[in-house]
């Protein structure tokens, strides 16, 4: 269903045009990912007609039957739209809490949503702040800093026993994708250099040729291996590849440092002895699952903090929101205030005696507006007050009754 329900790259700028008709919806952008596809919408016309538009566009859109998507659906508005929005960039709404994609596609989203035209104040509003809760909670929390995947854990094993990793060679012993992945982090790290060895050659090559590195026969891996800093072992092998016999005999020329084994396989194919021989640390994939499995359990303590974060954030733009809309009460506070002032002084226009155009023009285009400002500002500073706390048109209507402007 969530395929069905994806937007492309191609058509999203048709379909941002589609979902705002300027009645119904004013505002809106899609989040469309691997494993989400949202709609974020402003309705003038309140919650629940905005809603149904929504669940409407998304089945005529993608061709699909009235009501195929209700089960499939989750609807938040109001307050409850800005926490999970807040917690979608924040990553506490992902498979993985705090990993670091989510933010970058709803970044785009907003962008792409800018760029066809589909972003008022509401939503401007919304997304700078989203944004900017992210990066507070990134900031201010550990929810990323802890790698819950097998490759990223092979990362940080590696800068915890080498330190700078610049200088170290990566071998890569068979072409599994695990395996893969953990050189590609690796390089990405900064490791300098990656040899490749693989039973079929080809796969080797292909690999070293992707990363700038060198490939060699799988028989003579042994003879690189004293070259080699960090091992990474992803064969489908059923038994043991590298043995510490084996090991110690290539490893008498060495002559720098330790040597990092990381073992992907499954069934592994690193002998465990290979922990025996002098200055080897060797990792199996349940050494790596464990670490996993205690960093995401950090990510979820940490994942308290940062939303005791976002509770505090949605507070402060609800708030933020309800000052926005003065807008017009502002305008309105201005325009009855001139309208007392305009009145006074046609009213006392004769008692002024003989004036120049020059001064009757100073007095209407400066000194009234002038005098405007200057009474408003208080009446104006009340009005946010009244706002923050829902407040706003109470205030309002007992100032038109204090006037005596209709």
């Amino acid at each position: 269903m969530r395929e069905r329900l994806a937007f492309n790259g191609t058509r999203l700028d048709e379909a941002l045009m589609t979902l705002v008709d300027q009645q119904t919806l004013d505002e809106g952008l899609i989040v469309s990912t691997c494993n989400r596809v949202e709609i974020v919408a402003s309705s003038p016309s309140g919650a629940e007609r905005g809603i149904e538009r929504l669940t409407g566009f998304l089945c005529e859109f993608h061709d699909l039957p009235p009501g195929a998507l209700l089960p499939h659906l989750y609807r938040h508005s109001h307050t409850d739209a800005v926490k999970h929005m807040f917690r979608v960039a924040s990553s506490l709404d992902s498979m993985v809490i705090g990993e670091s994609q989510i933010l970058g596609q709803v970044k785009e989203a907003y962008q792409q949503a800018v760029q066809a035209g589909t972003i008022g104040r509401i939503l401007s509003q919304l997304m700078h702040r989203t944004l900017n809760v992210a990066k507070r909670v990134r900031t201010e929390t550990g929810i990323s800093q802890s790698p819950v995947s097998i490759s990223s854990v092979a990362v940080e094993l590696a800068r915890k026993i080498f330190g700078d990793l610049v200088d170290k060679t990566v071998l890569l012993v068979g072409a599994g994708e695990m395996g893969e992945q953990a050189a590609r982090n690796l390089m990405e790290a900064g490791t300098s250099k990656l040899i490749v060895t693989n039973r079929t050659a080809d796969r080797a090559q292909a690999i070293a040729r992707e990363f700038g590195g060198g490939a060699v026969n799988f028989e003579a891996f042994y003879d690189v291996l004293p070259s080699a800093d960090i091992v990474i072992c992803s064969t489908g092998s059923p038994g043991y590849v590298i043995t510490p016999n084996e090991t110690g005999r290539a490893l008498r020329s060495r002559r720098k440092g330790p040597v990092l084994f990381i073992d992907i396989s499954v069934p592994r194919n690193i002998d465990p002895l290979v922990s025996n021989v002098d200055n080897c640390f060797l990792f199996d994939i349940d050494d790596l699952d464990s670490v996993v499995k205690t960093n995401l359990k950090e990510r979820q303590r940490e994942a308290q903090a940062a939303e005791t974060i976002i509770e505090s954030e949605v507070h402060h733009f609800i708030k933020q929101l309800r000052s926005l809309d003065i807008g017009p009460s502002v305008l309105e506070v201005k325009e009855l205030l001139s309208q007392m002032a305009v009145a006074e002084f046609r009213r006392n226009r004769k008692r002024m005696g003989a004036l120049s155009p020059e001064q009757e023009s100073a007095i209407q285009d400066v000194l009234i507006p002038a005098l405007v400002n200057k009474l408003s500002h208080p009446v104006i500073v009340h009005l946010r007050t009244a706002a923050r706390n829902g407040e706003s048109t109470e205030v309002l209507d007992e100032l038109r009754k204090m006037v005596r402007i209709d």
